[in-house]
């Protein structure tokens, strides 16, 4: 008598991978409505974030009008409430579009599944994994592929909640997110002012690495600093006491990770006072700093 091989009709046709799918398919439909099509000199996306506002990618933007397709297929006019181009984030007014502020969300663990959507036409989507660490500071390494105009789309976690803008542009080959809270900070400065204010020191520096403990046993490549070559007349560094000659080393006690690392960070805290960690005559001493604005 030959064996009866069927599979058990009890047995549910669904596994866990099925269940994963259904659950990510149903994470972006959720976050459809949030994500739209902003029609620049080429199509890239947008994200909804509070009543008529959407921001995307500044660089991306030409003009100051543009046309935004909802996911409901409407065209609306838009125009382009400001931009910044450190974060490199334009924030659009559409008077016509509605929408409401998004819910906020942690930070996620290590490991776990991200979604980035983007809708540069129809709406796409990329897995990625959180973990990796960002090549810019502040910045969210998504572990998702890049597609061509995802930028200025939303970086879900699990539970669709956004976690940050993304933009394909910062790093070649890497799908990065300004976290939430940072974007929409942007947002309510860009609504106000139209742009956001540029801190300053008025220096001009030389990077330098030295060595240091770690390096002399092999384990790193020495400590990163900027060497002062110029000061302002009447610049915040010439006021906080810099002199030709220091060593720049860090700010607020965040050592530098890369040459553009303190330029990066003095340009996000205009009008703000900062410690500057600065090596003077083989002597590490701290300067007070009102940092100026641009």
């Amino acid at each position: 008598m030959t064996p009866d091989l069927t599979p058990a009709q009890s047995a549910p046709p669904h596994n866990d991978f099925a269940r994963l799918s259904t659950a990510l398919a149903d994470t972006a439909a959720s976050a459809s409505a949030r994500v739209v099509t902003v029609l620049a000199h080429r199509p890239i996306s947008g994200t909804v974030t509070g009543q008529g506002q959407v921001l995307t990618i500044a660089h991306a933007l030409h003009g100051d009008e543009v046309q935004v397709r909802t996911d409901d297929d409407r065209l609306l006019s838009a125009s382009v409430a400001g931009r910044d181009p450190v974060s490199d984030l334009a924030l659009l007014s559409v008077p016509d579009l509605g929408g409401s502020a998004p819910e906020a969300a942690p930070t996620p663990r290590t490991a776990e599944l991200l979604l980035a959507l983007g809708r540069p036409g129809q709406l796409q989507a990329s897995l990625g994994m959180f973990g990796q660490v960002a090549p810019v500071s502040g910045w969210l390494a998504s572990g998702a592929a890049p597609f061509r105009g995802v930028s200025g789309g939303a970086l879900l976690d699990a539970q669709g909640r956004l976690l940050g803008i993304l933009n394909a542009g910062m790093v070649r080959g890497q799908l990065l997110a300004l976290p939430l809270a940072a974007a929409v900070k942007v947002a309510g400065i860009l609504a106000e002012r139209g742009r956001v204010p540029q801190g300053y020191l008025g220096v001009g520096t030389q990077p330098v690495r030295f060595p240091s403990a770690e390096a002399g046993s092999g384990r790193g490549r020495g400590r990163l600093g900027l060497t002062v070559v110029r000061i302002e007349e009447g610049s915040p560094a010439q006021a906080a006491g810099l002199k030709v000659g220091d060593v720049l080393l860090a700010l607020n006690g965040e050592a530098l990770k890369h040459p553009a690392a303190l330029h990066e960070e003095i340009r996000r805290r205009a009008g703000e006072q900062a410690d500057l960690n600065v090596l003077r005559g083989g002597e590490e001493l701290t300067l007070a700093v009102m940092l100026g604005e641009r």
